[in-house]
């Protein structure tokens, strides 16, 4: 975790589910206070998101976010999104105004969701909303491309993070992805990266090597072109690597 905020200050991922909002919000300020910081980043520098675990009632999201501030230690939280879409619409309409009135309050600068089909955008849209959604996070990488559920993000200026980016590393070996990585001298990693870049998503690889941090972040120098994109398009499977809540009810 300090060395993800070194080198990749811009976003740092967490959640409730993850049990660890209180240990990345203490090496987020550790980092901030260290020689490390070589950059002179300040709190505000580092956008910190965590999410809510389950879908249950307003009073409880509510208490749940003021919980999340507290473990995090940071005094508040940029993005807060809505883990999943389980519980139903009625559930997930009052946990979203849950969101609206922790970010009225000053708790949360930013609401999203995670995991959302269309059908749940499409719900929250023609809701009574207060504030617009900015983030569906989902998975999303050459071999699960959610093209419908992107498509739809975008055209309703939502913004597409993309966790599990390298596929959790199950396709790293693709003849395509082998082919394409050495023609644009990059790792099967960065290439899938920029993959995602170009398509203006906000891909959020993990990875618990320094090395490996370091090289994720090193996508500069390259574009990969045209045809090369659709062919990467065109390795969609449906490949899910973690849970995949979208069509739930």
């Amino acid at each position: 975790m300090y060395g993800g905020v070194a080198f990749d200050p811009s976003i740092v991922d967490s959640a409730q589910m993850y049990y660890n909002e209180h240990e990345v919000g203490s090496s987020i300020l550790a980092f901030i206070s260290s020689p490390s910081n070589i950059s002179s980043l300040k709190r505000e520098d580092i956008h910190f998101t965590s999410k809510l675990a389950s879908n249950t009632s307003y009073d409880l999201a509510r208490k749940s976010i003021k919980q999340s501030v507290k473990q995090s230690g940071l005094g508040y939280i940029d993005l807060f999104l809505l883990h999943s879409p389980y519980g139903g619409k009625k559930k997930r309409l009052e946990c979203w105004k849950a969101v609206e009135d922790a970010i009225e309050d000053g708790e949360v600068k930013t609401g999203g969701v995670s995991n959302f089909g269309v059908k749940h955008l499409q719900e929250l849209l023609a809701s009574k909303l207060r504030v617009h959604p900015a983030v569906n996070q989902i998975e999303v990488h050459p071999f699960n491309t959610r093209t419908e559920i992107t498509s739809f993000c975008q055209e309703h200026n939502i913004v597409v993070e993309a966790y599990a980016p390298l596929a959790r590393a199950l396709r790293m070996n693709h003849p395509t992805i082998s082919s394409l990585s050495k023609k644009y001298s990059c790792t099967p990693a960065q290439l899938m990266i920029w993959w995602n870049l170009q398509h203006d998503y906000v891909p959020l690889p993990k990875s618990v090597s320094k090395s490996r941090i370091i090289a994720n972040g090193d996508v500069s120098g390259f574009e990969i072109e045209g045809a090369d994109m659709k062919v990467m398009d065109g390795l969609g499977e449906y490949l899910v690597t973690d849970w995949d809540p979208v069509d739930c009810d």
